[in-house]
């Protein structure tokens, strides 16, 4: 299972000025390519003891703070979150053969931006966010079901969903953005901000 990477070379000159402003540029490229969810992007934590987990999120908003994603708090990536803030994010652009891999720090968004969000929310996902207690052992998919039945009775389309305290919302605050451009001979561009001292600086790296 191999392919060659045709595409255009990736070159320093070819960069914004910040990391944010450059992803910018790549997350309109690849919204407008038809991609299916091109907000999709693999979250890694890891414990104090440096055991990781990775599962793949929405990414919700961006800005030059930092990447957002919502999620439960007393979810496993919740939990590892809050004893260790260390993070990475992977958005896996094969089709464009394209990645961006992410380093930083996450912490939590306030409780107005959180609730701000959850109201553009479906109505189902907002129950759903009451229903499940994510990352915990359930019995059955049909208690799951149960639970969310009570919930959509308790709160009908006419009301308004609470938020749920324990879900909210995650800023990564990135310290590395690596931009990887896919090309033939496995020579890729790999392209990589670092924080410096309040400045980015570009390093190329190897393929």
């Amino acid at each position: 299972m191999r392919a060659q990477y045709r595409t255009e070379a990736f070159t320093e000159a070819d960069l914004a000025a910040g990391p944010m402003d450059q992803f910018a540029r790549w997350f309109r490229q690849v919204a407008h390519s038809g991609l299916h969810e091109p907000n999709a992007m693999v979250v890694s934590t890891a414990t104090p003891e440096g055991r990781p987990s990775s599962r793949t999120v929405l990414l919700k908003h961006y800005d030059e703070k930092g990447f957002v994603f919502f999620t439960n708090y007393a979810s496993r990536k919740g939990l590892e979150i809050e004893a260790n803030q260390y993070v990475a994010l992977l958005f896996p652009w094969h089709q464009l053969a394209r990645q961006i891999t992410v380093t930083g720090t996450a912490t939590r968004i306030g409780r107005d931006e959180t609730a701000a969000y959850f109201r553009t929310r479906p109505h189902g996902s907002q129950l759903g966010a009451w229903a499940s207690a994510q990352s915990s052992v359930i019995a059955s998919r049909e208690e799951l079901l149960h639970r969310y039945e009570e919930l959509a009775a308790r709160y009908p389309e006419s009301e308004r969903v609470p938020v749920p305290p324990q879900w909210g919302g995650f800023r990564v605050a990135p310290e590395t953005v690596e931009f990887w451009q896919g090309h033939e001979n496995r020579l890729h561009d790999r392209l990589r901000y670092v924080a410096d001292e309040g400045a980015w600086r570009v390093e190329r790296l190897c393929p």
